[in-house]
């Protein structure tokens, strides 16, 4: 592991590096343009188009290197495509076309895995495989359509030789780059905490690692999604850790899909299907899919629409989940203020924070949103605003929202791709009342109940005098619940925050730093 690690460190250095490079050459040019005088108006606009090309061919050249980079830095940076408080808007704009295709190995290359993982007779585990061309071909796997024994249509999925040494030895050199930037940016990292952000990121990817995870989440999966007639997952044939065996979904990527060839009602229901097990995922389950863009999402007329690839997934704890659905409730409602308030409680306030500026620019974006089918609005974008606007105002986000921007970001993807007349605010308002009895019944649940009771009982031991004066006020039905802004002692003295600088580049240094120690 040692010396893949150091491998990779070298690579890693010697791409990264040389973007820092780059980007330090073209910020010289940049500075030396400004610093011409007299120039005539056509001068100006040659100008102007050089530095649009530069930062064109800059932000081409930084995707490149991410896809050289394999898997894990592709996953970052689809992730760093949504946060521009990280990455400015040319190059997030590049980065959403990200993909996660790389040439076609032959089949050859992965017979070893099923021999190893299925044993020497793999082969009579299947009628026919068909090894010509893969259904799929991306960095961590090849997908092959098979026939089991019976005639029953299903899909293999082989996990490339030697790519989770690889994927482990990326993480482990990102963790220790997390933490030279915290030591070096310690006010960037008070806003943007990089290694609990990359921490919710390794999370999520490690069942791609071991398909045996991705079983189990396919599993849960499954019983999520019952209650939505127009949805269905895989069903799990057979898995190891390097080997997935699943159901063949029918139809095809709702990206080339023929809306004609489907009736309105038919794919509306299918896109509000769509966001409100989703929105379950985030709410009541606390588990959802983190990638559901088009191309995971597979249709056909006639039938059920099937969500694949459950490798990566996301997990909220309760607090930060149930922090979340005023969240919405707030951007559902029309309220920016709100949201503000209910933003900075769910990620952190640091001691320069300015709230009543967040919350005045969530009261002057809020309405222009709120309203807005998916073919006018895209909720990943509007996410993306608020998270910038939150982190110019000093509020630092939760490691959670890179996962959560990622999905929502590929969830409203999806949906317009079927159905861009559906408002998403008016799904959800619609779907709140199910959410808020799930969680009525999860409160009351056996277990909740009997810690609720307990941390009660342990207010009126520790407070007696409160717990009467609330109890009192409950009787007189006098009781209500304030609520209170942050106190940001910086704000309050006009002290303006600091813009972090550009998380590229941090990371690269960081990745740089890093040879620099271990060829010391």
């Amino acid at each position: 592991m040692a010396s893949v690690v150091g491998d990779r460190l070298r690579l890693v250095v010697k791409v990264l590096g040389g973007l820092v490079a780059d980007e330090v050459g073209l910020g010289a040019r940049l500075r030396g343009r400004t610093k011409r005088d007299a120039r005539s108006p056509a001068e100006d606009t040659d100008a102007s188009a050089g530095s649009a090309g530069s930062e064109q061919r800059r932000a081409k050249a930084v995707r490149q290197a991410l896809e050289s980079l394999g898997p894990f830095y592709v996953k970052l940076g689809q992730i760093l495509s949504t946060r521009p408080d990280m990455v400015p808007e040319s190059i997030r704009d590049e980065l959403q076309n990200l993909h996660d295709e790389v040439d076609v190995q032959p089949f050859s290359e992965f017979e070893p895995v099923l021999a190893r993982d299925l044993g020497p007779d793999w082969k009579l585990r299947f009628d026919d495989i068909q090894t010509a061309a893969p259904l799929g071909a991306a960095s961590l796997a090849q997908v092959y359509r098979v026939t089991l024994p019976g005639g029953r249509a299903a899909v293999v999925k082989i996990q490339r030789p030697g790519i989770r040494e690889g994927v482990l030895a990326d993480m482990a050199l990102m963790r220790r780059a997390s933490r030279i930037v915290a030591r070096v940016a310690p006010r960037f990292n008070e806003v943007i905490d990089i290694e609990a952000m990359l921490g919710s990121v390794f999370d999520a990817m490690e069942p791609e690692l071991d398909f045996t995870g991705e079983a189990r989440n396919m599993d849960e999966a499954r019983e999520h999604v019952r209650p939505f007639r127009s949805l269905e997952v895989p069903r799990v044939l057979h898995a190891t850790p390097r080997v997935l065996v699943q159901s063949l979904a029918d139809g095809k990527s709702v990206r080339h899909v023929d809306r004609a060839h489907f009736t309105d009602a038919e794919r509306v229901e299918i896109g509000k299907d769509l966001l409100r097990f989703m929105y379950h995922g985030y709410f009541v389950h606390r588990f959802f899919h983190a990638d559901p863009h088009a191309g995971n999402v597979f249709a056909a007329p006639g039938g059920p629409a099937t969500l694949i690839d459950w490798g990566m997934v996301g997990r909220l704890d309760r607090r930060t989940s149930l922090q979340l659905l005023p969240l919405f409730m707030t951007l559902a409602q029309n309220d920016g203020a709100g949201l503000a308030q209910h933003w900075a409680e769910m990620g952190r306030v640091t001691p320069w924070a300015n709230m009543p500026a967040f919350a005045a620019d969530m009261a002057a974006f809020v309405p222009k949103v709120s309203h807005l089918s998916l073919e006018d609005m895209n909720f990943g974008v509007s996410l993306t605003t608020v998270l910038a606007k939150a982190t110019k105002r000093g509020i630092g986000s939760p490691p959670a929202v890179s996962l959560l921007g990622k999905s929502f970001a590929n969830l409203d993807g999806s949906v317009r791709c079927l159905a861009p007349e559906i408002t998403l605010p008016e799904v959800f308002q619609a779907e709140v009342p199910k959410i808020l009895f799930a969680l009525g019944r999860e409160f009351l649940g056996r277990n909740q109940f009997a810690r609720n009771s307990m941390e009660l009982l342990l207010a009126a031991v520790t407070s007696p005098e409160q717990v009467r004066g609330v109890l009192s006020d409950v009787a007189n039905r006098q009781f209500a619940l304030n609520i209170h802004e942050p106190r940001t002692p910086a704000a309050m003295g006009g002290q303006r925050p600091t813009r972090p600088s550009g998380g590229l580049l941090a990371l690269g240094a960081a990745a740089f730093l890093l040879g620099r120690r271990r060829s010391g």
